[in-house]
């Protein structure tokens, strides 16, 4: 099989069916909850067909000052493409025309010598934030939490990944252009390139009897010399969106950018849960004065699935016992979340000037949410976020309380 766990956050193509000595079977068309596929009866050549649709609604509660404006709006319309070619080769294209532009979000073609190695070339997600590599189309919230503001997103290079002993580990690493922090590009503003790398153990994975079999650890790092203001984030609250922390004008990146993130996570039955921490440093520079600036962000969240199903952060989501049906009495799945993330800003980019005035610091939320899963394609999602700016203190932004909903379609 050549699609293992590393891939199966992702969605990689179903493996090829076996062969069947002298007979060569017809080409055949494919439709079910995972889309439409058509293949050819030896399974050399297969072309899948999928959409992804998340329209939202977002709203403020208490926003007396009329801070935020309510809206509806798409925030993913993705239909996407995946391949494969002689069983060797496969490819992804997955376009987003979501807020009424075009982004390629994923262009990208595989070798695969073994379920042990592959090599990626083209644009995707970097190998580096845990929930930043979990797939859009089974997000626990509506949004990642704040350490993925901090983990590069999706830019150009070439990677390498695989699993090794069944998935007892796993790898990715690769060269990039490099990217901001949560930044995406598709071309690069200097010479300075990234090397990015993540390590999964899996100790329990192959003993299918261990209450553990469904516990993980993971490490990343990511290092590379960069320039410029591009090079430089600035941070927006995670469900409404909103901004409170960018750097100054005139101030740039100006050297060795250092990334690392601890990562664990457990899966069993109906319950899942996870916690990150992501540590960033650069130089910073801006009116002759250069500082290395560290910014930290962590989370821990965790779930359950009321009706009983198996939680998972494979692409595929939880799958419903029952879809919805209320003629039959049968409601689909239910799923609760919580969490509790943080990011906080180097005290000195606003000792030494290099923040932009009015910025906040640090970021403090929690998130509760409900997940209805009516089908293996169709969701419903509701959050609840709360988020305090510099531990409230006298002259911070006010805190935001935000309630948003989606409405969910994969296949």
């Amino acid at each position: 099989m050549l699609a293992g766990p590393v891939l199966a956050q992702q969605g990689a193509v179903e493996p090829p069916p076996p062969d069947v000595p002298g007979v060569a079977p017809p080409a055949r068309v494919v439709a079910g909850q995972d889309g439409i596929a058509i293949e050819s009866g030896n399974g050399e050549y297969r072309l899948q067909i999928g959409l992804l649709l998340q329209a939202d609604g977002r709203f403020a509660a208490q926003d007396d000052t009329a801070a935020f404006t309510d809206t509806f709006a798409i925030r993913r319309l993705r239909p996407y493409l995946r391949g494969r070619i002689l069983r060797r080769f496969e490819f992804y294209l997955n376009p987003d025309f979501a807020g009424g532009t075009l982004v390629v979000q994923d262009a990208y073609f595989d070798t695969i010598v073994s379920p042990a190695f592959r090599i990626r070339a083209g644009k995707g997600k970097t190998p580096f934030g845990m929930e930043r590599l979990q797939s859009a189309s089974n997000l626990l919230f509506m949004d990642r939490a704040f350490p993925t503001a901090l983990a590069p997103n999706r830019d150009l290079g070439v990677q390498v990944l695989g699993d090794i002993h069944s998935g007892v580990f796993s790898y990715l690493a690769g060269v990039m252009n490099g990217v901001a922090d949560g930044g995406s590009a598709d071309l690069d503003s200097n010479d300075g390139k990234d090397l990015s790398a993540r390590l999964i153990f899996r100790p329990f994975t192959r003993n299918i009897a261990s209450p553990l079999r469904g516990l993980g650890v993971a490490v990343s790092g990511n290092t590379g010399r960069q320039a410029g203001a591009a090079a430089l984030p600035s941070f927006r609250t995670q469900t409404l969106q909103q901004p409170y922390f960018s750097y100054a004008a005139g101030a740039v990146a100006s050297g060795r950018r250092i990334r690392y993130s601890p990562q664990l996570f457990f899966f069993r039955g109906p319950f899942g849960g996870w916690a990150e921490y992501v540590h960033t440093e650069v130089p910073v520079s801006r009116a002759g004065v250069t500082e290395d600036i560290a910014n930290k962000a962590w989370q821990v969240a965790a779930s359950w699935v009321l009706t009983g199903e198996a939680a998972t952060d494979a692409a595929a989501g939880v799958r419903p016992r029952a879809i919805f049906d209320p003629s039959t009495g049968h409601w689909g799945a239910f799923q609760v979340a919580a969490r509790v993330h943080q990011l906080e800003v180097d005290q000195r980019a606003v000792d030494l000037g290099l923040a932009a005035a009015g910025a906040s610091r640090k970021a403090q939320a929690w998130t509760v949410g409900l997940n209805w899963f009516l089908t293996g394609n169709v969701k419903y999602v509701l959050n609840v976020e709360r988020t305090v700016f510099d531990d409230n203190r006298a002259g911070a932004h006010a805190p935001e309380n935000g309630i948003a909903f989606r409405t969910h379609l994969n296949f």
